[in-house]
């Protein structure tokens, strides 16, 4: 009957009807598309419990040397720096979650052969008050700093109304700008650090020089060490997303990031909801952010306090919203029409990105549930037995996808049509009625990474082939709740190489080049491998990247709690 109705209104109805109906059922066969079958990844039982990888340790400040097993290349000489969390409690006070333990620097230095080791907790004001105090005196990520018990009961009621204390326990990457380092999380402070001495120099308050509330720890770089970020900004008109650029020069010896530029700003889906993120996509010519169904409640934060509840209690996986990426200019600071929308995902880290054939290819490691935050708890971290087991299976596991977005979409493209011209890649883009082009991935890796319970932590031959088309990355296998092997994904082939040593967890994946060498995996793979056992020693290990076989291991009779990210420099 409406049919009739609306027929007579417009006779072209019917055909436009038939035509919508048939670009709907295109679109949906390549929404079901069996490259991007859900993945099924069976369950594990007899976990062996990490806790001591996941404890407080000493700092070992004074040089220690290693004991070097077969050989470290001649032409490999520098600083392996990693960073993450080594304390996790002050007096009788503890922290709840994995992100919250303070900074404790590594580092490795490889120097003709042989191989010494130090470390050093990072001084923060954090670190000094919390150690002035015996107890947590400012508020982490999953853990919310309680009031003095030394104050009256009206005291500690009115400390609920303060305003929180911004940590600066920088725990999470080193990342470099204008040619010093500094030690990064997600807040508005970076620690600059000597990497000699692992001492800190100063810190670095990213508002101070731009509209930005902090900025992401993991930056990108151009050829000429240009550096790009990104920082979220919270005002009075909502919430936007911004890109930053920071030159690669000093105009004077005592400058840090001054120069630093805001070139786009975006405009987030909800005002008060903006999307957790924790890196994002750099080509050539462009910047690509994605917004992902996992959103920060920006009134939850402010109110944490008064509430009782920690940082993390406001971020909320919400898979109603679809996750869209933006897509920057960033040599203009235009941000493309392009609508590009794929299925509710979380991605933490991405790979690579690249341009081809008027197309952005950006790769990354996604989940399909974004609760993963709260399983890093560390009561979770640190159970056994059955526990253990129960934690790891309910946890969403990480795999590497490739989506593409096509640049130059016009007005009269065909509905329903994969626009996507690239023949060596099942994912498409496929332009809606209502003018969104829906991104479906396609899966880079094969079955035999399901065996490895994902991969995170990807790593790839970057000083030569980021923001190009590229054939390999590393990263660790997740058959725990940390990593606990080594992987080299072939993106073209499809195929793995797997290094693992049993009851042994190995680090992030730091690929170094061989100088002067021209094939992509012309290098080696660093990795610091611990073990809760204390009859066996922690090691600094060494693989050829081509083959994935170990050349050689510098092991270290010192206690390290799993970590976070890292990064080698030249000497």
């Amino acid at each position: 009957m409406l049919l009739q109705k609306c027929s007579c209104k417009s006779a072209s109805f019917p055909r436009r009807f038939m035509e919508r109906t048939l670009a709907s059922t295109v679109l949906k066969k390549y929404m079901e598309n069996t490259h991007q079958k859900k993945v099924i990844v069976s369950k594990r039982e007899g976990l062996p419990c990490i806790a001591p990888l996941l404890t407080t340790v000493e700092e070992t400040p004074q040089i220690v040397a290693a004991r070097v097993r077969g050989h470290f290349p001649d032409w490999l000489n520098g600083y392996l720096l990693r960073i993450g969390p080594g304390k996790f409690e002050f007096g009788k006070d503890k922290y709840n979650h994995w992100f919250d333990g303070m900074a404790l620097l590594h580092q490795f230095k490889i120097e003709k052969g042989t191989v010494t080791y130090r470390s050093k907790f990072l001084q923060s004001d954090t670190y000094k008050a919390n150690s002035v105090h015996d107890r947590i005196v400012i508020s982490e990520f999953g853990t919310l700093a309680l009031p003095d018990p030394c104050k009256s009961i009206f005291e500690r009621f009115m400390s609920k109304f303060e305003q929180l204390a911004m940590t600066d326990n920088t725990n999470v990457n080193y990342v470099r700008y204008k040619g010093d380092y500094y030690i990064s999380t997600e807040t508005n402070f970076m620690n600059k650090v000597d990497i000699e001495t692992l001492e800190k120099t100063e810190k670095v308050d990213w508002s101070k020089f731009i509209a930005v509330n902090g900025a992401t720890a993991h930056p990108h770089y151009d050829p000429d060490g240009t550096a790009y970020n990104m920082g979220n900004s919270y005002g009075p008109h909502g919430s936007c997303y911004n890109v930053i650029r920071v030159p690669p020069e000093k105009v004077d010896l005592g400058e840090t990031i001054h120069g630093a530029q805001v070139v786009c700003s975006i405009a987030s889906a909800e005002k008060m909801k903006p999307s957790y993120y924790h890196s994002f996509g750099m080509t050539r010519n462009y910047i690509i952010f994605i917004e992902q169904p996992l959103k920060m409640n920006l009134w939850r934060i402010v109110t944490s306090k008064i509430r009782g509840k920690a940082f993390s209690d406001a971020i909320s996986w919400e898979p109603q919203y679809n996750t869209r990426f933006h897509v920057v200019d960033k040599h203009t600071g235009q941000l493309l029409p392009g609508m590009y929308y794929s299925k509710p995902f979380v991605t933490f880290h991405q790979i690579n990105a690249f341009e081809d054939q008027g197309c952005v290819v950006i790769d990354l490691c996604c989940q399909d549930n974004g609760e993963n935050l709260e399983i890093y708890q560390l009561q979770n971290l640190r159970k056994a037995g059955e526990g253990l087991d129960q934690v790891y299976n309910s946890a969403a596991k990480s795999f590497p996808r490739r989506f593409v977005l096509p640049l130059h979409v016009s007005l009269d493209a065909p509905e329903g049509k994969n626009l996507s011209p690239l023949s060596y890649s099942s994912a498409s883009a496929v332009k809606q009625a209502d003018g969104k082009i829906w991104c479906s991935y396609e899966n880079l890796h094969p079955e035999d990474l399901e065996e490895q319970g994902g991969v995170e932590f990807p790593q790839i031959n970057y000083g030569q082939f980021s923001g190009k088309k590229y054939h390999f990355f590393y990263g660790c296998g997740f058959r725990h709740l940390v990593g606990d092997s080594l992987i080299k994904v072939d993106v073209v082939n499809k195929t793995l190489k797997v290094w693992r040593e049993d009851g042994f967890y190995p680090s992030e994946p730091v690929f170094v080049p061989v100088p002067g060498a021209n094939e992509e995996d012309g290098g080696v793979i660093l990795s610091v491998v611990i073990t809760p056992n204390q009859n066996e020693s922690n090691f600094l290990l060494v693989l050829d990247a081509k083959n994935f076989e170990e050349l050689g291991r510098a092991e270290v009779p010192v206690q390290m709690p799993y970590g976070f990210h890292g990064t080698f420099v030249n000497i």
